[in-house]
């Protein structure tokens, strides 16, 4: 059998083991007389074509479509997205969208170019940098196949996500796994696991926050993407421990490296630890939820219409699910958010932006790349 993420289940089936990733599994093992060429690849979430109504459409059916995403039955999946979301959703979702375009074309996209860009550049041209989206262009297998085509034989996967969660973290991964074993099964895969309390990513975060920290204000509220509380259920893979043992996210546990929450949390202490933040002076929030089941609460819009009636009038918000600014950081967190908080009795409000291209996070992206190209591990 071959080292790796996938493993057969009872009825012969090969299915896709997150466990086995996280104890290092790699994909395909080369023969050792191979001479490695050696690459990166970074893989963010995506972005509509366009803000046109039937681009946006299109995204979303990939999106929401993904099993890992709206989590339900195949055929329910299909009629809840056919039969009401994109209806809907697209029109409201290309106006937002045209809330954020640039003459160029997506934030996101751009952000993660430029991402891509100055990494090579640090990198060098014996380790080259492909870049990725789950969802639209450039498609995984598109990227893979490239790889392939150029003569890459190892490959860093570099998912651009601090947490793990099913949505994001893990989708991308499976997504790559599957796209290589399809498309180029000789190209050995290996994956940098979430990083969300390394202390080389709290230190990048931490110089971008910084000049930020150093400004007056009242209050620093963390604002995460937020996810179905279900969604953390079925990382617990005992059954037994999350939002069952009482304060479970600060109960030390091994089943946290698959709790979205217990690692936004902490992110949170970590560089609140860093900043020293006073605890009194800081929390945390999530944001972008949908109707018809619990989410991960307490919930941004709520915290901000509260903060100013206690007092916070001067807030800075920032966002650490995301490592590049996108719609929900652009429109949902700078635009709606502002709005909501100046109109609540607020007298400033000042996001601080992601990570982005900043040389910081370069330098973040560089030191694990080069440390996987130097010991094997990152």
């Amino acid at each position: 059998m071959q080292p790796g993420p996938w493993r057969t289940d009872g009825g012969g089936q090969r299915q896709f083991s997150i466990a086995a990733l996280h104890r290092g599994g790699l994909h395909v093992f080369l023969p050792a007389t191979a001479m490695p060429k050696r690459a990166v690849l970074l893989v963010n979430l995506g972005s509509p074509e366009s803000t046109s109504v039937p681009d946006v459409r299109r995204y979303l059916r990939e999106f929401l479509g993904d099993e890992r995403v709206l989590d339900l039955p195949a055929p329910l999946r299909w009629l809840l997205l056919e039969g009401i979301i994109l209806r809907t959703r697209p029109k409201k979702s290309a106006h937002a969208y045209e809330e954020i375009w640039t003459p160029e074309g997506s934030p996101l996209i751009l952000t993660s170019r430029k991402v891509q860009e100055k990494l090579a550049a640090d990198l060098g041209a014996d380790t080259p940098v492909y870049l990725a989206m789950r969802y639209g262009r450039p498609a995984i297998g598109d990227v893979i196949a490239r790889m392939a085509a150029d003569g890459v034989t190892e490959v860093l996967l570099f998912p651009q996500y601090p947490h793990y969660a099913m949505s994001s973290w893990e989708t991308v991964v499976v997504k790559v796994y599957a796209e290589a074993a399809r498309l180029a099964p000789g190209i050995r895969v290996a994956c940098v696991q979430p990083f969300y309390q390394d202390a080389d990513y709290i230190e990048a975060l931490h110089t971008v926050s910084a000049p930020y920290l150093a400004q007056p204000h009242d209050f620093v509220l963390f604002s995460y993407h937020g996810i179905p509380v279900r969604h953390l259920r079925k990382g617990d893979s005992s059954k037994a421990h999350c939002t069952v043992v009482p304060e479970c996210c600060a109960t030390c546990s091994p089943l946290h490296a698959t709790c979205y929450k217990a690692q936004c949390l902490a992110t949170t202490r970590a560089l609140a630890a860093r900043a020293k933040l006073a605890p009194e002076r800081h929390s945390v929030s999530f944001q972008s939820r949908l109707a018809g089941e619990p989410w991960l609460s307490p919930f941004t819009d709520h915290a901000l219409e509260r903060l100013p009636k206690e007092g916070r009038k001067r807030l800075l918000i920032l966002c650490p699910a995301f490592v590049a600014d996108c719609l929900e950081t652009i429109e949902e967190i700078s635009g709606e958010g502002r709005e909501t908080f100046l109109e609540a009795g607020g007298e400033s409000f000042t996001q601080i932006p992601c990570m982005n291209d900043h040389p910081a996070y370069i330098g973040f992206l560089a030191g694990r790349v080069r440390r996987w190209l130097e010991h094997g591990t990152a």
